[in-house]
């Protein structure tokens, strides 16, 4: 399942409806402002971990956070706490504050929502992201991996790359 598809299931496949309670859209609107701003996250989190530090930085913060509350938790997308984090995480995939200003530009003029709107969804939806990916990589941890090895599952590929393992391969299945 890919990540847009993953968010849209989240929440028992609430997320939608939660996103239009908020930030008073109509679920095909919510739906369309969540679709717009995907690619960007996808890209961010790509080029963030294409490098070695960027990926322990990645796990880091999967080891250290307790993501897959934004997944499970209904009300996680009007708690301010989910944008916090999701201003961090934002910072580390995006890299600025600008860069995030862009990208809610850029989905507003495909989506019709609100730069303003976007730019208060964007957060949310990394820390639903980070959710996502925390789900789909603990059944590493549940193998009762080490970090060493679970570092070197989450980094290791085939020759060919086409059966990557861990999160190479969890990346490649969500993007």
């Amino acid at each position: 399942m890919g990540l847009l598809s993953s968010i849209l299931a989240s929440q028992g496949g609430n997320i939608i409806g939660q996103i239009s309670s908020k930030f008073g859209l109509d679920s095909s609107t919510a739906e369309s402002a969540v679709r717009s701003l995907i690619p960007a996250i996808s890209q961010g989190i790509q080029k963030n971990t294409s490098d070695k530090a960027g990926l322990e930085s990645l796990i880091s913060a999967l080891v250290t956070g307790n993501h897959q509350n934004y997944l499970n938790d209904p009300d996680s997308v009007s708690n301010p706490a989910t944008t916090t984090d999701g201003n961090s995480i934002l910072g580390h995939i995006l890299g600025s504050k600008e860069e995030s200003r862009h990208v809610a530009a850029d989905a507003a003029a495909s989506s019709g929502v609100s730069d303003s709107t976007l730019k208060k969804l964007l957060p949310i939806l990394a820390s639903v992201t980070m959710g996502i990916i925390s789900k789909e990589s603990s059944s590493l941890s549940e193998n009762n991996l080490d970090i060493g090895g679970l570092l070197n599952t989450l980094i290791s590929s085939d020759d060919d790359n086409s059966g990557s393992q861990g999160l190479l391969g969890l990346a490649k299945k969500l993007f």
